[in-house]
């Protein structure tokens, strides 16, 4: 990813006015959590209304935008920088976070016994460090708070050319009693639509986390409104996240520390997800920290890896995971040596029809002896008029003598499907396709052609391949398959130009194929015969 600094914008009086409101998305109710002494009760925090010292702080990064509200130190607002490869100077703008007209935030704080009120998502912080801009390879923003008896300071740090926020949670005891904290990572969100998707296929928006006891799990707002949650609830494993089409908010708390996730609904239309950490006991004058990584940004696989197990399968590739994963690797080694989704996918296309040649060379050969034997099928069916079992049974001799395979016209196709239904995927799911370009008019090969250009060649290509093949003896499989090209290619009209890219090249290479076995064939028969 490059990058690009637009004019830091100024937050405005309703940004302002929007994060002075009453915090709904506190992380209670909560159920107890066990502490490293005994058990111990995470209670609610009461919402509070803003006090004097709350503001808006922008803080801006080669990919980032961010909004910060004092209030609990929170990232209320994320804007992406996104940009491609082959065209860095071309910044694409995404807004991910943001609390305004819709409510999507990350938050964090300390929660503890009955009574205790200790810093969280509705304490007003104080920066204390001086940087809002990144001028060097990393940058660290730092909020500070206390109250009853802690003292928490959190320090994000920001990498250049990464999307990845290392986030630490530092808590002191300034009292002269032992403290109980926990530490809670909260993602909250409400439930409008997020873009993606296509006419046929919605992409997953909703929450999702991992542990090593469930793995994968992904966590739909209709579960959570009907209370039909099955998550491991206390591990020192895993991560939490919301995710959508091709992008992800992720907290990954420190690894093979205790924490409880919980997944709850907040308000009417508000919904979060936790992950709560209990720190121990805390002397007088002792600190504590934890360490938390926070993802805000595209699902880029190879990146989300690194971070933690399993981070990388918020790629919703759906069942069609085991093959997907191998085909979008493949892909990315030959985009490596190509530079272009669109020629990549044209390489791919022709790799799989040379892995897939005998079979379809089979099948060429089976339609050719088929065409050759048209006239005698003809004469069958001029013999036995209307007896159709005789005109079967005729019919099956004759494909048994002349080694025909009767749906072998069909294998070719069939072939195809699943390789079709995987690159759907993996074009629909796959970030690194988002705002891929091609050729001319090809400017995004994760959405439909613009022109409709790339549906009507696969049209025609479909209907020159069916005229190569024989005639099939049923009328009404005749009609079909005359029906067939026109159905596909309405079809193709609303798929991504990279998926129709595909179905074309392939047309094209097998018309290629199919005359070629057709003239071989025509020249050994002739040979036979001199």
């Amino acid at each position: 990813m490059s990058y690009r600094n637009p004019p830091l914008p100024q937050p405005t009086e309703q940004q302002l006015q929007d994060a002075r409101q009453p915090d709904l998305a506190t992380p209670t109710p909560i159920p107890s959590a066990s502490g490293t002494n005994g058990t111990q009760q995470l209670t609610p925090m009461a919402d509070s209304a803003a006090t004097a010292g709350q503001e808006i702080i922008n803080v801006r990064t080669d990919l980032f935008n961010l909004s910060f509200d004092t209030k609990g130190a929170q990232i209320v607002g994320a804007e992406l920088y996104l940009s491609r490869p082959e065209d860095p100077d071309a910044v694409h703008n995404f807004v991910l976070l943001e609390n305004g007209e819709n409510t999507y935030t990350v938050q964090s704080g300390l929660i503890g016994d009955a009574g205790k009120n200790y810093p969280n998502q509705n304490t007003i912080f104080r920066m204390v460090s001086n940087e809002t801009e990144m001028s060097g390879d990393t940058l660290a923003v730092v909020f500070e708070a206390e109250s009853d008896g802690l003292k928490l300071t959190r320090t994000y740090t920001f990498h250049r050319g990464s999307f990845k926020i290392d986030v630490n949670d530092s808590v002191s005891n300034i009292s002269a009693e032992p403290q109980t904290p926990s530490l809670y990572l909260q993602i909250t969100r409400d439930n409008h639509d997020a873009p993606g998707g296509t006419y046929f296929y919605k992409t997953f928006s909703g929450f999702a986390m991992y542990t090593d006891q469930n793995r994968f799990e992904k966590i739909s707002f209709s579960d959570i409104d009907k209370n039909n949650l099955s998550h491991a609830s206390h591990t020192n494993d895993g991560w939490i996240s919301f995710i959508q089409h091709f992008f992800v908010t992720a907290w990954v708390p420190e690894e093979g520390k205790e924490r409880h996730y919980n997944i709850r609904k907040i308000a009417s239309n508000l919904y979060a997800i936790s992950a709560i950490e209990p720190l121990g006991t805390i002397q007088p004058e002792a600190t504590v920290s934890s360490n938390s990584v926070l993802w805000v940004g595209p699902q880029a696989q190879e990146q989300l890896s690194e971070i933690s197990t399993g981070l990388d399968l918020v790629v919703d590739y759906g069942w069609l995971t085991i093959i997907a994963k191998p085909m979008f690797k493949f892909m990315t080694w030959l985009y490596s040596f190509i530079g272009n989704w669109g020629w990549t996918i044209v390489v791919l296309t022709i790799i799989i029809k040379i892995i897939l040649y005998p079979l379809s060379a089979a099948s060429y050969r089976s339609m050719a002896r088929m065409k050759n034997v048209g006239p005698r099928m003809q004469a069958i069916k001029e013999q036995y008029g209307d007896d159709r079992q005789k005109v079967n049974q005729a019919m099956m001799e004759l494909y048994r003598t002349e080694k025909i395979n009767p749906l072998g016209g069909c294998l070719p196709i069939l072939l195809q499907i699943p390789i079709f239904l995987t690159l759907y995927r993996v074009i629909l799911a796959s970030v690194e396709l988002r705002g891929a370009p091609w050729i001319l008019w090809i400017q995004d090969l994760a959405v439909a052609d613009p022109y409709f250009i790339l549906p009507a060649i696969m049209t025609a290509t479909m209907f020159l391949q069916f005229k190569l093949n024989p005639t099939p003896p049923d009328p009404m499989q005749a009609r079909i398959m005359m029906i067939m090209p026109l159905v596909f290619g309405a079809m193709m009209f609303m798929f991504p130009a990279g998926l129709v890219l595909y179905w074309v090249v392939n047309n094209i290479l097998s018309i290629m194929q199919q005359q070629y076995i057709t003239r071989r064939l025509a020249r050994a028969s002739n040979d036979s015969k001199m």
